[in-house]
Parts: C-alpha cells; structure tokens; sequence
C-alpha cells in the first residue's frame, strides 16, 4: 500500500488522533482543519506541533478553514460533527473532494445517514471512492465484513451500538442505581456528554442502523432517522433492571438492522450472552445465509479506536 496525503477535516477526538497516527500507517496529512482555523504544507504538517497548538491555544493554525479543502491530497478525511437533515456542512465537503477526484473517508454519520442515495450518486459520478467504516461501530470492523461477505447475504444486522447507553444500563444493573444516579456518575467520568440526549435517546444507535440498512438494502430503498422506530433508555426505572435480572436477564438497548426496518429499543437479553456486553462496550450480531451468525465485538467509540478504522478504510482505497 502507498502512502496517500490527508486532509483531515474536524479536530476533535476522531480527528486529532487520525492526525497523530496518520504516520504510522505510512500517510502524510497535508492539511488539517477545525471549525475556526486550518494548517496547509504540501510537504507533510508537523502532527506533534500542531496538535500541541490546538490544545493549547483552541485553534489548529492561522489559515482559514475553507483552505484545508483545496489543499494538496489524495484522501479527504470528513471527521466533522455529525449533523442530521441536510448533512451539512459534511455533505458538501464530501462532494467538493469527489469532484475534484480526491477519495473521501467518513466518520461523519450525517452524510451516510441522511443523505445515502445522494452520496452514493456522488460516488457514482466521479472517479473518486467513498468508504465510511468509521460511522458505525468504532474500532469494530462491521462494514467491513458486510462487505467482504456481500450485502446479499447478510440478512440482518442487530446490536449494542451505544457505549454511553450500555454503561448506564450496565451500571444500573449491576449497581442498583436508579437512572439519574448513573447518569450523572458517567457525566462525572466524561462516558456521558454534558448533553446526553443524542445518546440515551437512542439518536446515536439509529443512525448506525440506517446506515446498516442503508447498505444491506444495496440502493433498493433509502433510510434516514425519519425512517427509524427509535426508543431510548430514560424512561426504564431501576425496578425494571431488578426483576429482569430475576429472571436470568438484563436490559440493553439494542438496534436491528434489516433491508426493510431500523428499529432501536430496550429489550430484555439474557445474561451472559453476547448481546449482554457490560459497559462502554458494543456488539454488532450479523445473520447470514451461509455462514450463520457471527459476532464482532469490541469498542464501539474513542479517538484512536475510530481513527482505526478510518485509517483501515484508507488503506482499502487503490
């Protein structure tokens, strides 16, 4: 594999650590860009100075965001806040570089969530790819694997997609914790957001499975969240978590995935099977034709765990 040159657009955790790694999987970033400021160098950015700068100083560089664009690269990296409706401004990043006969790479949900037949055109029209691992599942190689064994042949997609919900879940369980309790105990442990409601709502879940069922319906039918039946966790009280683990069960939320449903509820699994992951960790399940059901589990969020797999999609393009 050769190196390619990145443009990393979004400098929060995903981005930053796509900038800090990008070296070590042969690839030089050219340009680098948070909301307010972008650095340029068509020879390679100094990663450790620059990274340096945005945390100490809350920008990146002194040039203008919208420069990182149209910088020099073979790969742009979309690693912007994830924005539902019309996607932007990611959507529109996403179609410069395609234009102009870049590869873009997503860990921005909203294009691929909101957007699929409109990306997928995009895709169609130019020389360039689209690939978007990083949108679902973190670290974990979900799309991936629906992709080596053809959309066709996987049925279903279902699991815990949610490390925020699942700790809150799990704690609640194990602990005997009313909701609010938790909540704020994974406030204080920065596993939940000041705002959680993207999390515990059960938004976050739902896009990944639209995108799952984006992808396993191959262009017949387009999902976006309007089309996902979604239910979170506020409303499940301590009791419930109590009598279910009497019963040899727990509470977790969980999305299912199919060609023709986006669904995301809490619903009673078992306890101790694969789909009772505790804590921040998430589980995708996939049904197949051939090969039966098949389990990928690992860490479904963080800096360097998603930079993972946006680096693996780099290193899947030509």
């Amino acid at each position: 594999m050769s190196g390619k040159r990145l443009a990393v657009l979004g400098a929060g955790a995903v981005g930053g650590s796509v900038v800090e790694l990008a070296a070590s999987y042969g690839h030089t970033v050219t340009a680098f860009a948070d909301s307010a400021s972008a650095v340029v160098d068509a020879d390679g950015i100094d990663s450790a100075s620059v990274l340096k700068r945005k945390h100490d100083e809350g920008r990146v560089g002194s040039a203008e965001p919208e420069s990182a664009l149209h910088a020099d690269y073979d790969v742009l990296v979309e690693a912007t806040p994830t924005t539902l409706g019309d996607a932007e401004p990611g959507f529109s990043h996403v179609r410069h570089a395609l234009e102009r006969g870049a590869d873009v790479v997503l860990a921005n949900k909203g294009p691929v969530a909101e957007r699929y037949a409109d990306l997928m055109a995009l895709e169609r029209e130019n020389a360039g790819s689209v690939r978007f691992e990083a949108t679902v599942g973190g670290a974990i190689p979900v799309l991936s694997t629906i992709e080596d064994l053809s959309p066709e042949h996987v049925t279903a997609a279902r699991g815990v997609l949610n490390g925020t919900a699942n700790f809150v879940l799990s704690r609640m369980a194990t602990e005997g914790l009313d909701y609010e309790h938790v909540l704020a105990e994974a406030q204080d442990l920065g596993v939940a957001e000041a705002d959680p409601s993207f999390d515990v709502e059960g938004t976050d879940a739902a896009l990944k499975c639209v995108i799952l069922s984006n992808v396993l319906a191959e262009g017949e039918r387009e999902y976006t969240l309007a089309d996902a039946d979604v239910e979170g966790i506020t409303n499940i009280p301590g009791s419930a978590l109590e009598l279910a683990a009497e019963d040899g069960q727990t509470v977790r939320l969980i999305g299912e995935s199919t060609p023709d449903r986006v669904r995301v509820s809490p619903r009673l699994v078992p306890q101790n099977t694969a789909l009772a992951v505790s804590g921040t960790r998430n589980i995708v399940q996939l049904e197949t034709k051939h090969a039966g059901q098949l389990n990928i589990s690992g860490r479904g969020a963080g800096g360097p765990e998603t930079a993972s797999a946006v680096l693996a999609d780099i290193g899947r393009l030509d």
